[in-house]
């Protein structure tokens, strides 16, 4: 009678049946029915920016040998890789010059010490073969209208494109720019893009912060005469300034896609808009507005989808008066909520610890917290940090908090447009040797995640894809070596496939590897006779999610009445705990575990009501050895729906 009672009820509870149990296909992606670690994101951009101009980064100095700016560039991929970041942002034309041999534009000075003169190699060629063969992807930084960090244009190489075309600079607060205003500029700026996109195996091209000049008191851009001649049909020369950039962004938009349709572009605006005082579209912020002062609208290229991804430069600590990092990041959450557009933020690792930042800088944890207020908001997927010198510098330890607490597991990229996953890899050898376990796979990837799961399960659970806790590495090789493997552990790896816009295959058939320790898994189900439950618990065979022939319900209560699964332990030692139950919309949110560990008993709370029909890993456990009451579901909650009890499965690792 109790389980016909229990059938009615959950019919009730939700009107339909319970879902089908979740299989292995389609795994790679994150299920609703997958508790994912928020402290393991699965797809997450980490990126550092690695600026040229003014020698800030790389090369440490102009005019250094060949040999001496590779062996620097390789430390600084290194550091990335280090960290567990996947991509680098790197500033290949930082003063209307090149880091390659551009058809439009000189080598640049930070290379050799002389615009115009031949480094000796094709540094651009060398940094993206570089960076992807540490399956990094390379974003190429350009910034657009600076022509160079002084005013005397006799200082540029002679046959610079702003001396043979005087017309098409100005200067401005002791700088040179490019007049954005005309449109032999635009079209000459993208053209020079355009041939580092077209040439080179990119990832990515991404513009920065510098479009019209920021302010300089007592100074004004000297370009309305150029606003006379094209500025037809624009009221202010603000709105016609604001169109400029508008037409750059968006052409560069159109031109990139259509030549490669797989390399993002993204921009890192400055961190405010607009203030909400000056426009009720705008932040709560009390800062420089880039709307009004450098003419960037870059709500507009966000609404407009003229950007794969957005990287704000949100510069300030938590609780700034004028620019809150809560504040802003929230703002821009809901800027791009719903567009498509990519959210990244751009992190100002160069405050922490530094002298003469405010005292929040000071504090190790503040970037950190910075990547914990993150995880509140979805839309944001990964960070960006100026720059380079200053994660190697990690002053006071701020960058160690943020890879302890943030990075401490390889992440995928975020999956860009609605390309096809790539058919799964297939595993061929994973062979246990003195330096590991060597995998050798094949498949059609243009890069491969791998996974390793402890033990030999004889399915996939598809939450062990979920998040990042099982993920070892992510290559562009069909070849790895599980280094930190133990010698005395079993473990079952996965590969997926990766298309070049990071869209992921299901995983490969799991290729096991035994441990030289003992092997043991016991499965222990509610029909054995290890299982034990007071008469308060029920019977039931209504969900087609179960294990075995029936499972077992009871009502939570003020007390604790567990339903016991004994095994028995061969040896003191660690051990994964399993647990299978069938899950409904009407059964408990927070049904208790508890596992006898030989620390004393440990309570996992687990949500039944989704995630059924597959083994849920609880953890792993020193256990003592003998025959004992090993695993327990507890009735003691306050949530509501019934606590279910159906199998445990133990193994030694």
């Amino acid at each position: 009678m109790r389980a016909a009672v229990a059938a009615l009820v959950a019919a009730a509870a939700t009107l339909l049946a319970p879902a089908a149990p979740a299989t292995a296909q389609g795994s790679a992606a994150v299920t609703a029915a997958c508790t994912a670690d928020p402290a393991k994101p699965k797809r997450q951009l980490r990126a550092m920016w690695i600026s040229s101009v003014a020698n800030i980064d790389w090369p440490s100095a102009p005019g250094l040998s060949v040999s001496a700016q590779q062996s620097e560039f390789r430390a600084w991929l290194d550091l990335a890789v280090q960290k567990r970041m996947n991509a680098v942002v790197v500033q290949v034309r930082p003063t209307a010059d090149a880091f390659w041999p551009s058809t439009y534009e000189p080598w640049s000075q930070w290379l050799t010490g002389t615009q115009g003169k031949d480094p000796g190699y094709d540094p651009l060629a060398f940094m993206v073969s570089e960076a992807h063969a540490r399956n990094l992807e390379f974003h190429a930084w350009f910034n657009p209208y600076r022509v160079a960090n002084h005013d005397d244009p006799t200082k540029l190489v002679s046959t610079h494109p702003a001396r043979t075309h005087p017309s098409w600079r100005f200067a401005y607060g002791g700088k040179l720019y490019y007049n954005p205003g005309i449109p032999a500029v635009r079209a000459f700026i993208e053209d020079a893009i355009m041939d580092a996109v077209t040439r080179y195996d990119l990832d990515g091209v991404h513009l920065d912060d510098y479009f019209y000049p920021y302010p300089v008191s007592g100074q004004t851009i000297p370009d309305s005469a150029t606003y006379a001649e094209y500025g037809g049909g624009f009221s202010s020369i603000a709105d016609w300034r604001r169109d400029n950039v508008n037409k750059l962004v968006r052409e560069m938009d159109q031109r990139i896609h259509a030549a490669k349709s797989w390399v993002t572009f993204g921009i890192s605006p400055f961190g405010i808009w607009r203030n909400s005082s000056t426009d009720p579209l705008g932040s709560a912020t009390s800062g420089l507005q880039s709307y009004d002062a450098i003419y960037a609208d870059s709500r507009q290229w966000v609404r407009q989808g003229w950007v794969d991804y957005l990287s704000p430069q949100i510069y300030w600590h938590i609780g700034n008066t004028a620019a809150d990092y809560k504040v802003l990041t929230a703002w821009w959450s809901d800027v791009v909520r719903g567009t498509g557009v990519q959210l990244v933020i751009g992190q100002a690792a160069y405050r922490a610890g530094a002298s003469g930042q405010d005292a929040a800088w000071q504090d190790p944890a503040e970037l950190s917290d910075h990547l914990t207020y993150n995880r509140s908001r979805p839309e944001v997927l990964g960070d960006v940090y100026f720059s380079a010198k200053d994660v190697k510098a990690d002053r006071i330890g701020s960058f160690t908090k943020v890879v302890s607490t943030h990075y401490t597991r390889p992440a995928l990229l975020p999956a860009r447009g609605t390309a096809a996953a790539p058919a799964a890899p297939a595993i061929s050898a994973a062979t246990r040797g003195s330096g590991g376990v060597a995998l050798t796979w094949q498949g059609s990837g243009t890069a491969y995640a791998v996974y390793r799961v402890d033990g030999s399960p004889p399915t996939a659970d598809p939450c062990a894809f979920a998040d990042a806790r099982n993920l070892l590495t992510t290559t562009r090789k069909t070849t790895f070596t599980d280094a930190t493997a133990s010698a005395t552990a079993a473990y079952t790896y996965y590969v997926t496939a990766l298309n070049r816009t990071h869209q992921e295959s299901d995983p490969s058939a799991g290729k096991a590897v035994a441990g030289s320790g003992t092997s043991f898994s016991v499965t222990v189900d509610n029909a054995d006779a290890g299982f034990t439950a007071s008469s308060s618990w029920g019977t039931s065979t209504y969900s087609s999610q179960l294990h075995g022939t029936d499972y077992r319900f009871a009502d939570p209560v003020s007390a604790s009445d567990p339903a016991w699964f004994k095994a028995a332990i061969p040896s003191a030692g660690s051990y994964k705990v399993e647990v299978w139950y069938p899950s409904n919309a009407g059964y408990n949110s927070a049904t208790p575990y508890v596992v006898a560990a030989s620390t004393g008993n440990q309570t996992v709370t687990v949500d039944q009501r989704t995630g059924g029909g597959v083994w849920r890993t609880l953890g792993t456990y020193t256990l003592n050895a003998g025959t004992y009451n090993v695993v327990g579901v507890s009735r003691w909650t306050s949530t509501t729906g019934y606590v279910i009890a159906d199998a445990v499965r133990i193994t030694k690792i």
